[in-house]
């Protein structure tokens, strides 16, 4: 069996345990000229990371800029300082209070003035003909 294997690959019997996943020789220089050429590797990885995060940290940067002149141009407010405002308000009309805080009531629910009624029913008696708003004064 032995004879062959060597005659189907031509004596190449010690090249055969590298191919099979045998042991190298093992060369101290080669193993240390590896190993230098590993550390460089991983090195040039890691400054490719670091440069890759700058730049992501710098378009970040830029992008905030453009955002907050958005923000001044329209008097819009930054997502955690609205939210910042709304807890103080919740915690400062549930100061002294023993049950839980009441839930905001949309602007336009619920109890609205009666001075906004009258000033709309006055609005709409200047358009109408003489005749007709001394009927509604009466």
């Amino acid at each position: 069996m032995n004879f062959v294997m060597k005659q189907a690959l031509g004596g190449a019997t010690k090249d055969m345990g590298k191919m099979l996943g045998g042991e190298e020789e093992k060369d101290p220089e080669v193993a240390k000229k590896k190993k230098e050429e590993e550390e460089e590797r991983q090195e040039a990885l890691r400054q490719q990371e670091e440069e890759r995060k700058d730049k992501h940290r710098k378009m970040e940067a830029e992008r905030e800029v453009v955002r907050q002149s958005i923000r001044d141009k329209y008097g819009l407010k930054k997502k955690e300082e609205k939210e910042a405002e709304e807890k103080a308000a919740m915690e400062q009309a549930c100061e002294g209070s023993l049950t839980r805080a009441k839930k905001a009531i949309p602007a336009g629910c619920g109890d609205e003035d009666d001075e906004d009624e009258e000033s709309i029913l006055d609005t709409v008696l200047k358009f109408l003909p003489g005749r007709l708003q001394d009927m509604f004064k009466k």
